[in-house]
């Protein structure tokens, strides 16, 4: 390859070339922008702008690339949030992550599933800005205080202080019951055959008393404006839906490092991603916004 397609390709922002050190740290860098954002296609924005400025990079004074590369991303990952809090205030509904399809590695790092699943994503969304950066870097990617402190622009002091505020205020809002892969795979398929059914009672059994369920259309399809609770409620609007859709497809698939539940109805897609406690379901997170859904058919680059 001549020095000409070389620029040529960089100036595209092809990473074919595995040596540099964007290439090799892009699923990292991937991760940490969705895990800021919640959405893919703000987080592949993120890596393009990231990209440009590592191009205009004087390399000779990056002694780290791999600690350059995160806090770039991260302070693009900031200002883009930042542009995006009046548009998701004023979202029509609930505001739920993009769902990704994921690999079983992903699933076997236990962290990172959990980091990048959406009741977790689902969470960060009630943390300011600059909170939630500090919480991603330091609890998914354990980066030093100093790192993060020139990440976000603040002492390292003030970081260690908005660490802890953000662990507490995550910690009272997670799931509090880790679940196996195989256990959450169990309820899975006993509930995708309640869905094939349609059956009430068949739901009502697999739904915890206090289960809630949270749907997003985004203004675009129909979807509660907000979140559905009790057992009851939820067992018959999902029998509902299977009466009234004439095509009802549910199948397993890994989201968010998770096994969950793709939907086709009529011909359009959807997801639901779900948490699990004592064999039953605690909690439903269903997108139906296609503008959320244009990658199911696309593995993620979600890697630490």
């Amino acid at each position: 390859m001549t020095a000409k397609d070389r620029a040529g390709r960089e100036d595209r922002g092809d990473w074919a070339d595995r040596e540099d050190p964007f290439t090799v740290h892009r699923g990292l860098l991937f991760t940490v922008a969705y895990e800021m954002l919640g959405s893919a296609a703000d987080a592949e924005d993120v890596l393009q702008d990231s990209w440009l400025r590592w191009a205009g990079a004087d390399r000779a004074e990056v002694r780290d690339p791999r600690s350059y590369l995160v806090r770039v991303v991260t302070r693009q990952s900031l200002n883009r949030l930042r542009t995006l809090t009046r548009s998701r205030e004023e979202y029509v509904g609930e505001w739920l992550p993009e769902p990704l399809l994921t690999s079983p590695d992903v699933a076997e790092d236990v962290e990172l599933a959990e980091s990048v699943s959406m009741a977790v994503l689902t969470v960060l969304e009630t943390l300011g800005p600059t909170e939630r950066a500090v919480f991603v870097l330091r609890e998914v990617f354990d980066l030093p205080y100093g790192e993060i402190a020139e990440a976000v622009g603040k002492p390292a002091a003030t970081v260690r202080q908005i660490a802890r505020r953000a662990r507490e205020h995550v910690a009272a809002r997670r799931p509090r019951v880790r679940v196996s892969r195989a256990e959450q795979q169990a309820v899975v398929e006993r509930f995708l055959r309640a869905l094939r059914t349609g059956r009430v009672q068949e739901l009502l059994d697999l739904m915890a008393p206090d289960v809630v369920m949270i749907t997003d259309g985004g203004g675009v399809v129909a979807a509660g404006l907000t979140p559905f609770h009790g057992a009851g409620a939820v067992a018959r609007i999902l029998a509902r839906a299977h009466q009234v859709t004439g095509v009802f497809e549910p199948r397993p698939v890994l989201l968010n490092g998770a096994p969950a539940v793709r939907l086709d109805f009529d011909g359009e897609p959807g997801a639901i991603g779900l948490t699990v406690a004592d064999g039953r379901i605690t909690g439903l997170y269903v997108v139906r916004n296609p503008h959320k859904l244009t990658r199911l058919d696309e593995p993620s680059e979600l890697a630490r």
